[in-house]
């Protein structure tokens, strides 16, 4: 072995002045890249000093981690705390978006954006900006390093220019935007943009970037490869399959001349794992490590040519909080520095950690304004200076699409056209629009100031058909409502909003059978105008089986007008006029999980009228189970819609939910309610309490909740089976 080492690394010694400087390759894969982490801690146990590293895709992130002063097995550690999935979906938590988007951006299954007035499709899966924010976190402690030679170790990566089909070979710069550009897999992540070049990930080109190594002067190149390889015949079945190959070949065509420019070659056995085999990284890092045992020899070998060694920098996530007195934001045209600082909630003089900033940047992906969002930190006066650079989403309009089925409602498909920037900066137009059994829509217009207090109008439309009760029993009948506001808000930290608006609702409710003089009766057709104030939060993890968090919904109304009673002959006989009246009611809600597995979650809901209120029209009316109620209709497990009414009510829910298998849940439900004049008369709550009960399974899908629930009440005998699918609009 010792002869054959002598024989392969001969020539590289001849040509080496003193100690021999060493250049590790490390090629693209994906998550079979992970396997370099492996190689990499078998080369530092033999004491072998990395001289350059360079790399395409995976390999490029693993070698720039490595370059930056990382060890292996910090870097091990990272790979098995990330996500991995999470991060290439993009995917922000729900604590980090913005109220707006909570409370009107959750109900589509699928979202298109409008280029030239046409629908399209996005350039990739995911923006890749949680990949940004995740390598810039890491990459912290060489922030001010934009000339990666200068690293602990040189470095290069390797991008493709997609508009040319050059190579692009990467050495300054923005450290975590050239790992991004490298990585940027077609299709998958969408392409980066650096100095007005659109770049996708190196592989496309150059997947092995020996060649570019043996350009770097060094004397001993060690190579990693990770690739597939082509597909046979037999596993050429689908569309799918013809255009992996098609890439393949110009992934692989360079391949074997690179291998001949190797002093020293290692190909971990990681065929059976694909690209995007991020849940089984034990086992691609193991193969790793078990392949470049075999090479100790070569390693100890090498080392002991390397009598001079420099010492590696101790690196680490910096964790610890510093002061950013100053902050810089470059690029934003459509949107203010107001709206941003805002959406970041950071002030100059401000307390953070690089931890902090990449979930503040968070906030700002969720809000979709922005295709991509670099920042860096200098040294400065007190703390640091932050320089945030922003590059504005250009698709300023969206279409989106839900689907829907419930008993009330029946069948509905949403759809719903989303425009930003309509009128103003910062301003967002959303109209959604259901057709279906009934016919409904909705109109939100929110311009979002950020920092100062926010404005907005909403137009609703709804109606349905349904058993209510009124003084007169139980009618049969239509219920439509067709309401306008305008309101000022207030956000706090993206969970907390406070706001007042004064509404104008036109309210008509008939029966479904024609009088004797062949008219319909109206117990309502009249307007009404009233003002109102609310406060909300909201830090459930999700908007439907939420696991963690709490919500709080207050509000107060102030009916002040109504032209009912100009309108009392044309409604039914001894309809009760309007008076002047108040409203107070609210939501309260938290979630909590055991085991990961077994969810508690609690609401508590309560409604009081002030003052003199004859017509029943705006009593409380509890039963049933939808989730996308009007005005004073509250669900109520047990009873149908409407079947509990009064002009005051408490009611708790307790929900007991077991997931199955994921996004899989069993549940039980127990609530319980008080409905009368005056719940507070007599200081007895409990008194004529009712029940209902339900037992249910629902799945998860992207269209939203699917769900099947069998409901009683011991108070009756009536039973009820209840279906639900898709998100409730």
């Amino acid at each position: 072995m010792k002869k054959l080492l002598i024989l392969l690394l001969f020539p590289a010694l001849m040509l080496a002045q003193n100690q021999p400087k060493v250049g590790l390759v490390l090629s693209g894969g994906g998550a079979k890249g992970f396997a370099h982490v492996g190689v990499l801690k078998e080369l530092e146990k033999a004491g072998v000093q990395i001289d350059y590293i360079g790399g395409t895709s995976m390999g490029a992130v693993v070698g720039g981690l490595y370059a930056s002063g990382y060890t292996a097995d910090q870097i091990k550690e990272i790979v098995l705390k990330a996500d991995f999935m999470s991060l290439l979906q993009d995917k922000v938590s729900r604590r980090e978006k913005p109220f707006f988007s909570k409370q009107h951006g959750e109900k589509y299954a699928v979202t298109l954006p409008i280029k030239n007035g046409n629908l399209g499709l996005p350039l990739g899966l995911s923006k890749g900006q949680n990949v940004l924010n995740f390598l810039t976190e890491l990459l912290a402690p060489v922030d001010e390093i934009d000339d990666f030679s200068q690293l602990p170790i040189p470095f290069y990566c390797v991008a493709t220019n997609i508009e040319t089909g050059e190579e692009e070979i990467l050495e300054n710069g923005s450290l975590p935007l050239a790992l991004r550009a490298s990585a940027a897999f077609p299709s998958l992540l969408n392409p980066v943009d650096i100095d007005g070049k659109l770049l996708v990930d190196g592989g496309v080109v150059n997947n092995f970037p020996v060649d570019v190594m043996k350009k770097k002067g060094v004397d001993i190149i060690i190579g990693v490869s990770v690739q597939g390889e082509l597909l046979k015949r037999e596993e050429l079945t689908s569309v799918a399959s013809l255009l992996l190959q098609i890439i393949n070949f110009q992934m692989y065509k360079k391949s074997d001349e690179q291998v001949e420019l190797l002093n020293v070659y290692i190909r971990p056995d990681v065929i059976e794992y694909s690209v995007i085999s991020f849940d089984r990284k034990i086992g691609i890092l193991v193969e790793g490590e078990k392949k470049a045992k075999r090479f100790k020899v070569v390693f100890d070998s090498i080392a002991k040519m390397q009598p001079y060694k420099k010492k590696r920098p101790k690196i680490a996530l910096q964790e610890k909080k510093f002061i950013v007195d100053r902050i810089i934001i470059k690029g934003n045209k459509n949107y203010t520095n107001n709206y941003i600082l805002g959406k970041l909630q950071l002030r100059a003089g401000d307390s953070v950690s690089y931890q902090e900033i990449s979930k503040k940047i968070n906030t700002l992906t969720a809000s979709k304004n922005f295709n991509r969002i670099d920042y860096h930190f200098e040294k400065s006066f007190q703390g640091k200076k932050l320089e945030l650079t922003v590059k504005e989403e250009k698709i300023l309009s969206y279409f989106r699409l839900g689907l829907h089925y419930d008993l009330l409602y029946k069948s509905a498909v949403l759809l719903n056209y989303n425009h930003k920037k309509l009128f103003f900066q910062n301003d967002e137009f959303s109209l959604d629009v259901v057709v279906g059994d009934k016919i409904r829509y909705n109109v939100e217009y929110f311009v979002d100031k950020g920092l100062l207090p926010s404005y907005g109008i909403r137009s609703r439309y709804n109606s349905f058909n349904s058993s209510l009760l009124y003084d007169t029993g139980l009618i049969t009948g239509k219920y439509t409502d067709f309401s306008s506001s305008i309101y000022l808000q207030t956000t706090f930290d993206k969970k907390f909003a406070i706001g007042i608006g004064a509404e104008h609702k036109n309210l008509n409710a008939s029966t479904q059978n024609i009088s004797v003089d062949g008219k319909e009766d109206f117990f309502d057709k009249s307007n009404y105008i009233n003002t109102y104030s609310y406060a909300k939060l909201d830090t459930y993890d999700k908007e439907m089986f939420p696991k963690k968090g709490f919500y709080v919904d207050l509000g107060f109304k102030w009916f002040i007008w109504s032209d009912r009673n100009n309108r009392l002959d044309e409604l039914i006989e001894n309809s009760a006029p309007f008076h002047q009246f108040s409203q107070l009611g609210g939501t309260l809600g938290f979630a909590t999980t055991f085991y990961d597995k077994l969810t508690f979650q609690y609401t508590s809901q309560a409604g009081y009228t002030l003052g003199k209120k004859d017509s029943d029209i705006f009593d409380y009316r509890l039963g049933g189970y939808n989730q996308n109620y009007i005005n004073n209709f509250i669900p109520m497990y047990g009873y149908e819609i409407g079947g509990l009414n009064e002009q005051s009510y408490l009611r708790s829910e307790f929900n007991f939910r077991y997931e199955v298998l994921k996004n899989h849940y069993a549940m039980f439900i127990a609530n319980y309610a008080r409905v009368e004049e005056d719940v507070f008369e007599g200081g007895n709550l409990f008194k004529n309490t009712k029940s209902g009960y339900a037992i249910g399974y629902s799945v998860e899908t992207f269209l939203g909740p699917i769900e099947l629930k069998y409901s009683w009440s011991p108070d009756h005998s009536e039973k009820h089976w209840l279906f639900n699918l898709g998100f409730w609009f």
